[in-house]
């Protein structure tokens, strides 16, 4: 008797814990919407000041406070009063004034001799370019002035000091994410370490470590903060690494509590029979399964400390000139409501955008990875 095996009696392919967790989370609308919107802000950060025209710390005195707009500036009727002003910078008086296209043409006069030079303060103008000087009359007193319009965009608007706010936004964001990534990294390190060594050792050292835990609890925050700037100065990446070694003590109470209840699984002491040293117990068991609530944390962390920085850079302790984060740009904004408040609104979309983000990804996660809370 012959038996033919066919595709239909082949052993069934298992899937494990992580491939049910990504079905789940992929399956959560709003946990995968919140990834694209984070991956896109990433993007705009990273490659956003590479393609911009501007640069973050470039000041251009003629557009201080310019609204946001997509049309280019100067606008029509800001030409001829700009041409008027740079030429009396240039202690010039016009005589007579024409368009044509996007070059002025302008007779000028002066009480002294007009050096040829002159067409400087054109050039450093940032309403107008190329400027050329021709038809110089004998005595030098009195010649035609022809420059192009420099036209730009600032599609954010400009800041009280003229910088693009567009640019200085993707800027912005660059510094608040890495600041973000950069504490939740270190938190997670070390809280990771610390909680389930102590969870699995328990007894004396348990309890030592955990009163480490409360004492630290205990301090004030603004008191690290004040203490953090002393130590570390102005530098953003030094002190924030410290925060990060701060807010680990949450992280250190979670792994702590998973790891007690880790410890007492059959496989745990199944390899304590075999002999594996406590080192190999926590590297290949306790540690691995307590990435779980460990990941979800992690999304929750990070807004949190972007929401640190932009306190801090609210009171003047965290980023500085001229340099900037999104709450740099905030406290800026909030102070120039009345008069600019684009200033405000687009750091604060970018902000807010990336909070909820991280949010939504959190709670799919926690969905994804703990299918009882389903």
């Amino acid at each position: 008797m012959t038996i033919t095996v066919t595709d239909n009696d082949a052993p069934a392919k298992g899937r494990s814990l992580w491939d049910d967790a990504r079905d789940r989370l992929l399956a959560n609308r709003a946990a995968v919407a919140s990834m694209i919107v984070l991956v896109a802000i990433a993007l705009v950060s990273v490659l956003g000041p590479a393609l911009s025209p501007h640069e973050f710390d470039t000041v251009y005195r003629d557009y201080v406070k310019v609204p946001a707009s997509l049309e280019a500036y100067p606008r029509p009727e800001q030409v001829e009063p700009g041409f008027m002003s740079v030429a009396k910078r240039a202690r010039m008086t016009v005589e007579g004034y024409e368009r044509d296209g996007d070059t002025v043409v302008a007779n000028v006069m002066s009480k002294r001799e007009i050096d040829p030079r002159s067409t400087r303060y054109f050039d450093r103008s940032d309403l107008f370019k190329d400027a050329q000087l021709t038809d110089m009359s004998v005595d030098k007193k009195s010649a035609t002035i022809r420059a192009g319009i420099n036209y730009m965009h600032f599609y954010f608007g400009t800041d009280a000091n003229g910088r693009d706010m567009m640019t200085r936004t993707f800027i912005a964001g660059r510094i608040s994410l890495t600041i973000g990534l950069l504490a939740t990294v270190v938190a997670i390190s070390i809280g990771v370490i610390y909680g389930a060594t102590s969870g699995y050792l328990g007894g004396r050292v348990d309890q030592m470590m955990m009163r480490v835990v409360d004492i630290l609890y205990s301090l004030p925050f603004i008191f690290f903060v004040i203490m953090l700037v002393v130590f570390f100065g102005r530098n953003f990446i030094l002190m924030f690494i410290a925060v990060g070694a701060v807010e680990w003590l949450d992280m250190a109470r979670i792994v702590r509590g998973q790891t007690l209840t880790i410890k007492r699984q059959e496989y745990v002491q199944a390899a304590e029979a075999m002999g594996v040293g406590d080192g190999g117990i926590l590297k290949r068991h306790i540690i691995p399964n307590t990435l779980g609530p460990v990941v979800v944390y992690m999304t929750l962390l990070v807004p949190k400390v972007i929401l640190l920085e932009s306190f801090l850079s609210f009171l003047g302790l965290g980023i500085q000139e001229p340099m900037t984060s999104w709450g740099v740009l905030i406290s800026e904004g909030a102070r120039n409501l009345q008069g600019a408040a684009w200033m405000l609104i687009f750091p604060s979309i970018f902000l807010t955008s990336t909070l909820f983000a991280l949010n939504f990804i959190g709670d799919g996660l926690r969905d994804a990875l703990d299918p009882k809370d389903r």
